[in-house]
């Protein structure tokens, strides 16, 4: 299945990004950009068009919740999907994650299948 939506996947290890990128591709998502930060990413969002967000927790300069919290006050941004990504498992921060209005959330590392089924899962929700 291919589709024409266009990514965004935000990591401060350009190898995670890579990876993501890779799974996104090898799951029919084509279209994808690459940023190190939130800050690099919420330029990246006002001066082009996206359509879902992958986003890690922990960066530098703005992290994952930050960025969420932006995009999600941004009138023309907080429709967007954003799916968060961590390292950690922790309870406090998938809460934090569905509060601050997160479409999903995975725990590195994942496989192509966890990322796929969550990208399919929130894109339903969402009736696209």
């Amino acid at each position: 299945m291919s589709t024409a939506l266009r990514f965004l996947i935000v990591d401060d290890f350009s190898t995670m990004r890579s990876i993501v990128r890779n799974l996104l591709k090898e799951s029919g998502y084509t279209e994808a950009d690459e940023a190190e930060d939130g800050v690099v990413a919420l330029n990246k969002l006002r001066n082009s068009k996206f359509d879902f967000v992958v986003t890690d927790i922990n960066m530098p300069n703005m992290n994952g919740f930050q960025l969420l919290a932006e995009i999600k006050k941004d009138d023309t941004l907080k429709h967007l999907p954003v799916l968060m990504v961590t390292a950690e498992a922790r309870k406090e921060d998938i809460v934090a994650a569905a509060q601050g209005g997160a479409a999903g959330y995975i725990v590195k590392p994942f496989t192509k299948a966890t990322l796929e089924e969550k990208v399919t899962l929130i894109l339903k929700k969402m009736g696209l």
